[in-house]
């Protein structure tokens, strides 16, 4: 988790200590589904691979014996000590198919939506486990993840670019005029800048509806709200460098992120 997930393990590290072994599994079965599209080359082992993880959930709750693996054995620990819903875990594992449409989003919408499966499910389950009400919490879950969601694509689109995918939105790319050949090039071109301007703009529409909702996220359970902390900084950062995502600077990580989150934690804010 250190290694491959460093934004949701330092925020994990701010849970009670009680559930926090706990949340590190949900974390660590959210970091193996969602790496599924890097490490495959084809569609069709990808989604075997997600079925698979859809088998470890149905024997878990089937109270058949886990597999051998360790995040299996860890999340099974975490589903029994803390009844985790199924449903959310099941959407996790399906909105994750979606990562191998060859097409970007056709809409902000649906990349919000895909944001909603794949993020801000992960924030009502990281909320339930922490013992928040997935009722009460409900609005807030939302947010922080789409919030977080959006903000960490604008910050993979290097990635994304180098790789030969993009999500940036279809009538966003056609409203602002982007040319596949900057986005390929990871040139930083005004159209460029115009669509990610428009992207991180809704990122921060959710991020203040996700602070309107901060009273009803109790204290013992904040940690699973402070990567709305992060999302925020990145888009501050993002900002300043006049919104172009493929910015060198934006490369390099917030050295005083950890200092953040503290601060974040004992003031209770995000």
């Amino acid at each position: 988790m250190r290694r491959h997930d460093r934004d949701r393990f330092q925020t994990a590290l701010f849970a009670p200590a009680e559930p926090r072994e706990a949340l590190f599994a949900l974390y660590a079965f959210n970091y193996e589904i969602a790496r599924v599209r890097e490490v495959v080359r084809e569609p069709m082992l990808g989604q075997i691979r997600l079925q698979w993880w859809r088998e470890v959930i149905h024997a878990a709750y089937a109270g058949e014996p886990p597999r051998r693996h360790e995040t299996v054995l860890e999340l099974n620990a975490a589903i029994r000590d803390h009844s985790l819903n199924r449903a959310d875990l099941d959407r996790l594992i399906d909105t994750r198919e979606r990562d191998f449409e060859p097409e970007p989003p056709p809409s902000l919408a649906a990349l919000e939506d895909y944001a909603e499966g794949s993020s801000a499910t992960l924030v009502r389950l990281a909320l339930q486990l922490l013992g928040a009400d997935p009722a009460a919490t409900a609005a807030a879950s939302r947010s922080i993840g789409i919030g977080y969601a959006l903000a960490g694509l604008l910050r993979a689109m290097p990635f994304h670019a180098a790789a030969g995918r993009s999500c940036v939105p279809a009538d966003i790319a056609a409203r602002t005029g982007v040319d596949p050949r900057d986005y390929a090039a990871r040139r930083g071109s005004p159209a460029i800048r115009d669509a990610a301007a428009e992207i991180a703009a809704a990122a921060e529409g959710h991020l203040r509806a996700a602070r309107a909702n901060r009273p009803t996220v109790p204290r013992a359970a904040a940690a699973a709200a402070l990567p709305a902390v992060i999302a925020e900084r990145y888009l501050k950062r993002l900002r300043r460098a006049g919104s172009d995502p493929f910015a060198p600077q934006l490369a390099l990580p917030d050295p005083l992120q950890a200092w953040r989150l503290l601060a974040a934690s004992l003031l209770r804010r995000y």
